[in-house]
């Protein structure tokens, strides 16, 4: 059953300190039809990339007493702060702080109840609300993303999905998990498996997944609405880092949703995007927000960012 996360359901928290978020927030809920009531308003001066555990658990209170029954998911809307200590906020957010999990990063992380789930209603059924940012360093970037949300679910496009292997040996851990070449009629998608360091010049990119520390000759490719991209790496959820490339990158690029881990996680394939379940579950109708918490098991430190609502194949909900 693939009923999918509806606008109803979805919160947007805005932080009335900073402009672009109350800018892009009032978009958003405009441009996806969220009832007014499902604004929730916080303040966080300064706009810091980590909160320590207890000013998260002051905000999550002020968030919490604001939701309206029903709501199964939260859209952060801001580009920080998108760490709590070791863990990422989405995360924080959703499944509660892992001050565990910061004694040392690079130890497994805690299985996600609703990894690889069918669940429709994550609150409801499980006590998860589901949690993604939107980043607006940049308003017309923000609203853009926001764009290509709402225009993935016009029309199912003639697409393909492109999966790297790249002569970056440790971030290959998820390669085994990577779905064979072929084609998927019913939806129009052509799965391509790459040995290469990048993609260039793609013109139909619904999801690319690959593991770099950065990813090269973005700036050739086209990405469709509601499109999906991630890299393995250790850092591409430091949205402020310059080590490694950030996952916002893939927004700017054209993608509409994408993942990265705040801190070192180790190569455990669990603590990234499961290439195989997230194209199972976001060909099954549900939205980006859904299909890329299903995909990933351990999900403690990693950060999900872009539009939750985008959902190309929402035409195959049953």
């Amino acid at each position: 059953m693939a009923t999918g996360l509806q606008p109803s359901q979805l919160a947007i928290v805005i932080n009335d300190a900073e402009p672009n978020s109350v800018e892009v927030g009032e978009y958003y809920r405009q441009s996806h039809a969220i009832p007014a009531a499902n604004i929730v308003h916080v303040s966080i001066p300064n706009r810091p990339a980590k909160l320590s555990a207890d000013q998260f658990a002051q905000l999550k209170g002020r968030i919490n007493e604001q939701l309206k029954p029903g709501i199964q998911a939260v859209l952060m809307v801001w580009s920080a702060p998108y760490a709590v200590e070791c863990n990422s906020i989405t995360s924080a957010f959703t499944l509660g702080f892992d001050a565990a999990q910061c004694v040392k990063t690079c130890d497994p992380g805690k299985p996600s109840a609703y990894f690889n789930s069918t669940v429709t209603q994550p609150f409801t059924q499980l006590g998860l609300r589901l949690s993604m940012l939107l980043p607006v360093d940049f308003v017309e970037e923000a609203k853009a993303v926001v764009d290509r949300g709402k225009a993935s679910g016009f029309a199912v496009p003639k697409a393909s999905a492109y999966y790297l292997r790249t002569t970056e040996a440790s971030r290959n851990s998820r390669a085994a998990f990577f779905p064979p070449d072929g084609v998927v009629n019913q939806r129009k998608l052509t799965i391509k498996n790459i040995k290469a360091n990048s993609l260039e010049g793609a013109q139909d990119v619904m999801v690319y997944q690959t593991g770099m520390s950065k990813v090269d000759k973005l700036d050739t490719l086209r990405f469709l609405p509601g499109a999906l991209a991630d890299h393995l790496t250790s850092f591409g959820g430091d949205l402020r880092g310059n080590g490694q490339m950030s996952s916002q990158r893939w927004l700017e690029a054209g993608a509409t949703a994408s993942y990265g881990t705040v801190t070192e996680p180790c190569n455990y394939w669990q603590k990234f995007p499961n290439p195989t379940v997230l194209l199972r579950h976001y060909l099954s109708g549900v939205t980006a927000l859904e299909a890329y918490w299903r995909s990933v098991a351990w999900p403690a430190q990693g950060l999900f960012i872009g539009d939750p609502l985008a959902a190309p194949y929402a035409s195959y909900r049953r």
